[in-house]
């Protein structure tokens, strides 16, 4: 039973959290000035089981959801991932089964997350530059460690594989060429986003964000590209190929231009929260209707309410207004 918003936007993807940690300390996600030791993360008791998570992800697929993309944190952290995978594969009517990550684990859990059903894979990589991504990363792990883990996705089959690129001027536009030109022609997709004002602690400025059309008259300039259209409804990323065939690239361009008019997602925090936008100050809980006894059908409805009354369009109203509003963290909601 395929259900829309208020804006005639059906769901289509949702995005599950399956923790709130992370070995990185990204300054735009994660800085090390708030996520320190003294922070207090989620108690394994708050999590959701695998077993709650696969009856939410069901639900929604009950309503029209076809993707489902694990996230966290970083999500190969959760102990035991596989069995997730395992259980989340057998979903019917689901059509793609992927996982967001930083690639620190990925050269050594490739060939398992493969075997349990896993399809592919996005790895986030900031810069080719050690110095650049070690300080981005913050705690000094070093790119040819990620790399490993894109190559050890590749020889598993989770292909084809995104490389996600997150843009913030003065410390990382320097290196979008070198990027591009490592990328190119090896099968992978290199996707970059614009700097972002998810949750409050990262700092976020307005003249810190390259924008997306800033970067693809940069890659024109350089290689030659021309546009792409969408492989599907929903799809964030603004789709660009080289003029000599040689791959692809994209740019997510959420800040300088808005694509909320046919945003398709959900996200499921790792505590069961359900947020309807990336910048979302509040969401519903399902982790307490899950332990309340609740039935499918319970359950079913209310998914099917969360998402009837959604109404967000955040990157279409950022103004002076917006500015202040306590949004949920990036980390906390898997991006």
């Amino acid at each position: 039973m395929s259900v829309s918003d208020t804006l005639g936007r059906p769901v289509r993807d949702l995005r599950i959290s399956v923790t709130d940690r992370c070995n990185f300390r990204c300054t735009y996600c994660m800085p090390k000035e708030i996520f320190n030791r003294e922070y207090e993360f989620l108690a394994r008791g708050a999590l959701l089981s695998f077993e709650e998570i696969d009856r939410v992800a069901r639900s929604f697929v009950r309503h029209g959801v076809r993707k489902l993309r694990l996230t966290g944190g970083e999500p190969l952290l959760r102990k035991g991932i596989e069995g997730l995978i395992a259980k989340l594969a057998l979903i019917p009517d689901l059509e793609d089964l992927t996982l967001t990550t930083n690639g620190a684990l990925l050269d050594r859990k490739a060939p398992d997350l493969a075997a349990a059903g896993l399809r592919r894979v996005t790895v986030s990589l900031d810069s080719m530059d050690d110095t650049v991504f070690t300080a981005m990363n913050d705690v000094g792990f070093r790119v040819q460690g990620v790399l490993e883990g894109i190559a050890a996705a590749a020889e598993a089959g989770l292909t084809p594989i995104k490389i996600n690129m997150v843009v913030k001027r003065g410390i990382n536009d320097g290196p979008i060429l070198d990027m591009a030109r490592h990328f190119k022609g090896s099968g992978h997709t290199l996707r970059f986003i614009e700097y972002m004002d998810v949750g409050t602690t990262n700092g976020w400025r307005l003249d810190d964000v390259v924008p997306a059309r800033d970067i693809v008259e940069m890659l024109d300039r350089e290689f030659g590209i021309e546009p792409v259209g969408p492989s599907c409804r929903g799809e964030v990323a603004q789709r660009w190929r080289y003029r000599d065939r040689t791959g692809e690239v994209g740019v997510i361009a959420s800040v300088t231009q808005p694509f909320c008019g046919d945003c398709t997602r959900a996200r499921l925090s790792a505590e069961g929260v359900v947020y309807t936008c990336l910048f979302a100050t509040r969401g519903t809980d399902l982790r307490q209707v899950l332990r309340s006894g609740a039935s499918d059908k319970m359950l079913d409805e209310v998914v099917s309410g969360l998402w009837t009354n959604r109404a967000d369009r955040y990157s279409e109203t950022r103004s002076s207004q917006t500015v202040g509003l306590h949004k949920v963290e990036m980390s906390y909601l898997g991006g």
